[in-house]
Protein backbone atom coordinates (compact mmCIF):
# COMPACT_ATOMS: atom_id res chain seq x y z
CA UNK A 1 0.00 0.00 0.00
CA UNK A 2 1.53 3.32 -1.00
CA UNK A 3 2.08 5.92 1.72
CA UNK A 4 1.69 9.64 1.05
CA UNK A 5 2.62 11.91 3.96
CA UNK A 6 0.65 15.14 4.41
CA UNK A 7 2.35 17.62 6.72
CA UNK A 8 2.75 21.26 7.67
CA UNK A 9 6.45 20.62 8.22
CA UNK A 10 8.36 21.48 5.09
CA UNK A 11 11.96 21.19 6.24
CA UNK A 12 14.11 19.08 3.95
CA UNK A 13 15.35 16.93 6.84
CA UNK A 14 11.77 16.00 7.83
CA UNK A 15 10.92 15.08 4.24
CA UNK A 16 14.07 12.96 3.88
CA UNK A 17 13.35 11.13 7.16
CA UNK A 18 9.79 10.34 6.10
CA UNK A 19 10.86 9.12 2.67
CA UNK A 20 13.71 7.05 4.15
CA UNK A 21 11.25 5.55 6.65
CA UNK A 22 9.13 4.18 3.79
CA UNK A 23 6.84 6.97 2.58
CA UNK A 24 6.30 7.05 -1.18
CA UNK A 25 5.61 10.78 -1.37
CA UNK A 26 5.54 13.85 0.88
CA UNK A 27 3.12 16.75 0.40
CA UNK A 28 3.49 19.99 2.36
CA UNK A 29 0.50 22.15 3.31
CA UNK A 30 -0.97 24.18 1.78
CA UNK A 31 -1.73 22.05 -1.26
CA UNK A 32 -4.55 21.85 -3.76
CA UNK A 33 -6.91 18.90 -3.86
CA UNK A 34 -6.08 18.28 -7.54
CA UNK A 35 -2.38 18.02 -6.69
CA UNK A 36 -3.06 15.62 -3.82
CA UNK A 37 -5.27 13.39 -5.95
CA UNK A 38 -2.67 13.37 -8.75
CA UNK A 39 0.05 12.35 -6.27
CA UNK A 40 -2.16 9.55 -4.90
CA UNK A 41 -2.88 8.28 -8.42
CA UNK A 42 0.85 8.35 -9.22
CA UNK A 43 1.71 6.46 -6.01
CA UNK A 44 -0.92 3.84 -6.80
CA UNK A 45 0.46 3.42 -10.34
CA UNK A 46 3.94 2.86 -8.93
CA UNK A 47 2.77 0.29 -6.37
CA UNK A 48 4.01 -3.22 -7.32
CA UNK A 49 0.61 -4.79 -6.59
CA UNK A 50 -1.15 -2.35 -8.90
CA UNK A 51 1.40 -2.96 -11.69
CA UNK A 52 1.18 -6.75 -11.36
CA UNK A 53 -2.62 -6.67 -11.44
CA UNK A 54 -2.71 -4.31 -14.40
CA UNK A 55 -0.13 -6.32 -16.35
CA UNK A 56 -1.47 -9.77 -15.63
CA UNK A 57 -5.12 -8.87 -15.24
CA UNK A 58 -5.63 -12.13 -13.32
CA UNK A 59 -5.29 -13.23 -9.71
CA UNK A 60 -5.00 -16.94 -9.04
CA UNK A 61 -4.89 -18.85 -5.77
CA UNK A 62 -5.63 -22.57 -5.66
CA UNK A 63 -8.94 -23.23 -7.45
CA UNK A 64 -9.76 -19.51 -7.45
CA UNK A 65 -9.26 -17.22 -10.43
CA UNK A 66 -10.26 -13.57 -10.57
CA UNK A 67 -10.12 -11.86 -13.95
CA UNK A 68 -9.64 -8.23 -12.96
CA UNK A 69 -10.37 -6.89 -16.43
CA UNK A 70 -13.60 -8.88 -16.91
CA UNK A 71 -14.55 -8.43 -13.25
CA UNK A 72 -15.32 -12.15 -12.95
CA UNK A 73 -14.44 -14.98 -10.56
CA UNK A 74 -14.26 -18.71 -11.16
CA UNK A 75 -13.85 -21.45 -8.56
CA UNK A 76 -12.67 -24.78 -9.94
CA UNK A 77 -13.53 -23.56 -13.44
CA UNK A 78 -17.12 -22.67 -12.45
CA UNK A 79 -18.09 -19.01 -12.73
CA UNK A 80 -19.39 -17.53 -9.47
CA UNK A 81 -21.74 -14.55 -9.67
CA UNK A 82 -20.86 -11.96 -7.02
CA UNK A 83 -22.21 -8.56 -6.08
CA UNK A 84 -19.72 -5.70 -6.49
CA UNK A 85 -18.91 -5.66 -2.74
CA UNK A 86 -18.55 -9.46 -2.60
CA UNK A 87 -16.19 -9.23 -5.58
CA UNK A 88 -14.12 -6.46 -3.97
CA UNK A 89 -13.94 -8.42 -0.70
CA UNK A 90 -12.87 -11.64 -2.40
CA UNK A 91 -10.29 -9.91 -4.61
CA UNK A 92 -8.77 -8.19 -1.57
CA UNK A 93 -8.57 -11.53 0.24
CA UNK A 94 -7.07 -13.20 -2.86
CA UNK A 95 -4.39 -10.50 -3.00
CA UNK A 96 -3.58 -11.37 0.60
CA UNK A 97 -4.01 -15.16 0.36
CA UNK A 98 -2.54 -17.02 3.31
CA UNK A 99 -2.31 -13.90 5.48
CA UNK A 100 -4.62 -12.81 8.26
CA UNK A 101 -6.36 -9.58 7.27
CA UNK A 102 -7.79 -7.55 10.13
CA UNK A 103 -11.40 -6.44 10.26
CA UNK A 104 -10.29 -2.81 10.04
CA UNK A 105 -8.08 -3.42 6.98
CA UNK A 106 -10.89 -5.21 5.14
CA UNK A 107 -13.45 -2.58 6.01
CA UNK A 108 -11.14 0.26 4.96
CA UNK A 109 -10.20 -1.45 1.69
CA UNK A 110 -13.72 -2.47 0.65
CA UNK A 111 -16.04 0.08 2.29
CA UNK A 112 -13.68 3.01 2.95
CA UNK A 113 -12.12 4.60 6.00
CA UNK A 114 -15.42 5.80 7.45
CA UNK A 115 -16.58 2.19 7.91
CA UNK A 116 -13.71 0.65 9.90
CA UNK A 117 -15.91 0.11 12.96
CA UNK A 118 -18.81 -1.51 11.05
CA UNK A 119 -17.84 -5.18 11.59
CA UNK A 120 -21.43 -6.28 10.95
CA UNK A 121 -20.81 -5.49 7.25
CA UNK A 122 -18.09 -8.10 7.22
CA UNK A 123 -20.13 -10.76 8.99
CA UNK A 124 -22.96 -10.38 6.49
CA UNK A 125 -20.78 -10.28 3.37
CA UNK A 126 -18.45 -13.07 4.50
CA UNK A 127 -21.54 -15.21 5.14
CA UNK A 128 -22.88 -14.45 1.66
CA UNK A 129 -19.49 -15.11 0.08
CA UNK A 130 -19.15 -18.44 1.90
CA UNK A 131 -22.52 -19.56 0.50
CA UNK A 132 -21.22 -18.90 -3.00
CA UNK A 133 -17.64 -20.24 -2.82
CA UNK A 134 -17.51 -22.86 -0.06
CA UNK A 135 -18.46 -26.53 -0.63
CA UNK A 136 -20.01 -26.48 2.87
CA UNK A 137 -20.50 -22.92 4.20
CA UNK A 138 -21.05 -24.25 7.75
CA UNK A 139 -17.50 -25.66 7.69
CA UNK A 140 -15.43 -23.18 5.67
CA UNK A 141 -12.31 -24.45 3.89
CA UNK A 142 -11.26 -21.25 2.16
CA UNK A 143 -12.57 -18.21 4.01
CA UNK A 144 -11.46 -18.73 7.58
CA UNK A 145 -12.35 -16.64 10.62
CA UNK A 146 -9.52 -15.56 12.90
CA UNK A 147 -11.47 -14.82 16.10
CA UNK A 148 -11.26 -11.21 17.29
CA UNK A 149 -8.77 -10.40 14.50
CA UNK A 150 -10.20 -10.82 11.02
CA UNK A 151 -10.22 -13.32 8.18
CA UNK A 152 -7.73 -15.42 6.26
CA UNK A 153 -8.19 -16.74 2.74
CA UNK A 154 -6.61 -20.20 2.46
CA UNK A 155 -6.75 -21.48 -1.13
CA UNK A 156 -4.85 -24.68 -0.37
CA UNK A 157 -6.82 -26.44 2.35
Amino acid sequence: MPIVVLSVRGEERTKVEALDAGADDYVTKPFGMDELLARIRAALRRAPEAREGAEAGVLEAGDFRADLLAHSVTVGGREVHLTPKEYDLLVYLLRNAGRVVTHRALLAAVWGGDSVEQTEYLRVFVGQLRKKIEPNPAEPRYLLTEPWIGYRFDPGR
